[in-house]
C-alpha cells in the first residue's frame, strides 16, 4: 500500500521578501545620507544674483584698513583687535545655539582677514558644540 504525502517539500527559495528588504534598506540609506551635511561653511560669494536672507545674529565689518568691527549696525559697531576677535564674537553669540555671523568686508580686503573671522567662528563652534554659520554679505549683481 503506497501512501502519498499531502504536503510536498519544495526545494526552491522565494526571494521576493529579500528584495523587499533590500529595497527598504536602500531607501533608508538614501534618506539618511541626504540629512548628513558635511562640515562646511555656507558662504555667499561677492556679486551674487541670488538673494539669501538670514537672521543676522552678529555682523562683523572689515574696513579698508583691515580693521574689525562687531555690531549690528556700522555706526554702533565697536572696533576689535584681531587677537580679541574670537572672544568678542563669542560674547556676541552668547545664548544662541545656531547663530549667523554676517561678514561685511570692503572689496579691497584680502581674503585672509575674512578667513580669520571664519576660523574664529569655527573655533567657537568646536569649543561650545554649537552650529553657528558664516555668511559673506554681497552686493547685487549688475
Amino acid at each position: 500500500m503506497a501512501l502519498k504525502r499531502r504536503n510536498q517539500r519544495r526545494v526552491d527559495f522565494n526571494s521576493s521578501s529579500m528584495s523587499d528588504l533590500v529595497f527598504l534598506l536602500l531607501i533608508f540609506f538614501m534618506l539618511t545620507s541626504t540629512l548628513v551635511a558635511p562640515n562646511a561653511i555656507k558662504m555667499l560669494l561677492p556679486q551674487s544674483s541670488s538673494r539669501t536672507m538670514a537672521k543676522q545674529t552678529v555682523t562683523v565689518y572689515i574696513d579698508e584698513n583691515n580693521g574689525y568691527h562687531i555690531g549690528m549696525k556700522k555706526g554702533n559697531a565697536k572696533p576689535v583687535d584681531e587677537d580679541m576677535l574670537q572672544s568678542e564674537i563669542a560674547v556676541a553669540l552668547n545664548g544662541t545655539e545656531e547663530g549667523t555671523v554676517v561678514v561685511r568686508s570692503d572689496k579691497t580686503v584680502e581674503v585672509q582677514y575674512v578667513v580669520n573671522v571664519i576660523d574664529a567662528v569655527n573655533n567657537i563652534n568646536n569649543e561650545t558644540h554649537q552650529n553657528h554659520k558664516v555668511l559673506l554679505a554681497t552686493s547685487a549683481k549688475k
